[in-house]
């Protein structure tokens, strides 16, 4: 095991950056600098080429989470949070809409916008509602079921009790399909069906239901099912 303070200055991956380019700098050699130390059986290369061995590749990295970095020894509870945060910016980066909560909205394409850097890597479907106010700007922000979504999952119980909540008077539904295909399935027709007939009883309309793909959306209201 070669330890840090080993080799050569100049040939440490900090230094490198100041005096090469961080784009010169390998993988492991920017996952180095964030996790700073090694253990006592490893060094910090090591243990930076270990993550990248525990996740596959450095695409996968931002598909890491907490409890299986911890797994990896000589990672502990702040290297870990690091480790999210940085790969967290680094997705909000490609976000055009930092925040969804004050923005008014005006057609589909905004609310893709917002989702789909937040939803692309994501393995699961998310079910989020936007609850808006009568200028149609957004109130408040809600993920309200994770997994597979059906008329089962996505109860108007659930839905419509934090409408009354923030005092909505409409509301948008987002969900995102993992496998890029955005055509609504049929759980999908039949969970928009039923919230349109609920929010007309309760007076909160149900302005639209988009779904998030990897590159493209489909928009409810927009192909007049809403």
């Amino acid at each position: 095991m070669v330890k840090m303070k080993q080799i050569p200055k100049q040939e440490r991956p900090r230094e490198r950056l100041i005096n090469e380019g961080v784009e010169t700098l390998s993988n492991e050699d920017l996952l180095s600098i964030l996790l700073k130390t090694g253990t006592k059986e490893m060094s910090v290369k090591e243990l930076s080429l270990a993550l990248l061995k525990e996740v596959g590749s450095v695409e996968q990295l931002r598909f890491v989470n907490y409890p299986q970095l911890l797994k990896l020894p000589g990672i502990g509870e702040s290297k870990a949070c690091e480790i999210l945060a940085c790969i967290e910016l680094a997705k909000r980066m490609h976000q055009k809409i930092q925040y969804i909560k004050g923005t008014v909205i005006t057609n589909a394409e905004l609310v893709f916008e917002y989702y789909q850097p937040k939803l692309k890597d994501e393995m699961q479907e998310c079910f989020y509602v936007l609850y808006l106010d009568p200028k149609k700007e957004v109130i408040s922000e809600k993920l309200l079921f994770k997994g597979t979504i059906n008329y089962s999952l996505v109860h108007p119980r659930e839905v419509f009790k934090e409408a009354y909540l923030v005092g909505a008077t409409s509301m948008i539904c987002v969900h995102n399909h993992p496998s890029g295909n955005v055509h609504p399935s049929k759980q999908d027709t039949e969970v928009t069906e039923r919230l349109i007939q609920v929010g007309e009883w309760m007076g909160i309309a149900l302005d639209d239901h988009v779904i998030i793909g990897k590159d493209l959306y489909y928009s409810f209201f927009e192909n007049g099912n809403i």
